[in-house]
């Protein structure tokens, strides 16, 4: 094979030149490795006649005390949610309270109830951010806990119908757990005047009083794509050295729900980095086409365990899953280089200098 080092007297019939960089760190899929089930069952199924009989999904899960905690939205066949507490030690197979430990109890939640819950620990306390439902508004609440069982209601933290671009209902808040340029910050959900849903993100310096921080989604919709119609906050989001990592559900124009991860700014969490370009799980097993929703798998809930991440996922609208994935080694900037390629065909590469 001929050496390349004299391009000068290399006579190319094509020359293709380009600059590549590999293994980019604040790529959106470069801090988990490959999802799977760990479980091919439910591990959260609903029971009896009573207040958990209809569906158990959208879970949030937390490491306390040396236990998996999960808090999961169990719906009666009224179509009444209430939050339902379970333990576990091994993260997969978990015992759940006879009673739920939040209940619909205001104007903001009566007859529709308390969903789709998302915890987050900030000092010695745990905060609860849930959607109150009447049957008529869905607004984002917050809750406050020592114990993870008796909560203390702080009310709606962003009212419906009343923000900059999301016109709409209000949900899913997924607060970063440590203050950034002296506040807190908290991606939601929003329903904008063409009636799809994307994520805004608000601020705030006591965790209780939140303001809208831009006049445009942070994570908007992409028209023809997997997140055409739904762009909503997953887990309370990852913090890295290299950018803010939120796990979020996208739902296409079918419907159908699956799993991406976006990254923003370290120093600015309204800056989106980057995105999935594709889903990085989505409902395969029957129990996640088929239930009060087909077609779901709704991440609410991640926990750091030793060198992976387990994820909690509701399915269908009905029970309650698990997928895992592997920690991925931090990497930095990989080396920029050119292609060449000449008349005979062959392929050289080598580093670029601009």
């Amino acid at each position: 094979m001929r050496n390349i080092a004299h391009i000068g007297s290399f006579r190319p019939c094509l020359l293709l030149l380009f600059c590549s960089l590999f293994l980019l760190s604040n790529s959106p899929t470069s801090t988990f490795g490959a999802w799977r089930r760990i479980s091919d069952q439910p591990v959260i199924s609903p029971q009896g006649d009573s207040w958990q009989s209809a569906g158990t999904f959208n879970p949030s899960v937390i490491f306390h005390h040396g236990k998996f905690v999960m808090l999961y939205r169990a719906q009666d066949k009224h179509g009444t949610s209430r939050l339902g507490y379970a333990e576990s030690s091994d993260g997969i197979h978990f015992t759940s309270l006879p009673q739920p430990v939040l209940s619909p109890e205001t104007n903001y939640e009566n007859d529709g109830g308390v969903e789709d819950p998302r915890l987050v620990r900030i000092g010695d306390t745990y905060y609860l951010t849930y959607t109150g439902y009447n049957k008529k508004d869905a607004q984002l609440c917050l809750a406050a806990s020592k114990d993870l069982i008796h909560w203390d209601r702080k009310g709606v933290i962003l009212p419906a119908y009343k923000g900059h671009w999301n016109v709409g209902w209000t949900k899913s808040g997924a607060i970063i757990p440590e203050k950034i340029n002296g506040k807190y910050w908290m991606y939601f959900l929003g329903t904008s005047a063409d009636k799809s849903d994307q994520t805004g993100i608000a601020y705030s310096t006591d965790l209780i009083h939140w303001t809208e921080a831009t006049d445009t989604p942070v994570l908007p919709r992409r028209p023809g794509q997997f997140d055409s119609r739904v762009v909503e906050p997953g887990p309370p989001p990852l913090l890295t050295p290299e950018g803010i990592v939120l796990v979020y559900n996208a739902a296409d124009d079918k419907i159908v729900y699956r799993t991406a991860v976006a990254v923003f700014d370290r120093k600015d969490p309204r800056k989106l980095i980057s995105r999935s370009e594709r889903p990085i799980f989505a409902p395969e097993r029957d129990w996640e086409k088929v239930g009060q929703v087909p077609n779901v798998v709704f991440v609410e809930g991640m926990v750091r365990q030793a060198n992976r991440y387990l994820f909690y996922y509701g399915a269908a609208d009905k029970y309650v899953g698990v997928a895992e994935a592997p920690t991925m080694p931090r990497r930095g900037l990989g080396r920029s280089f050119c292609v060449l390629i000449s008349e005979d065909l062959l392929v050289r590469k080598f580093p670029c200098h601009f």
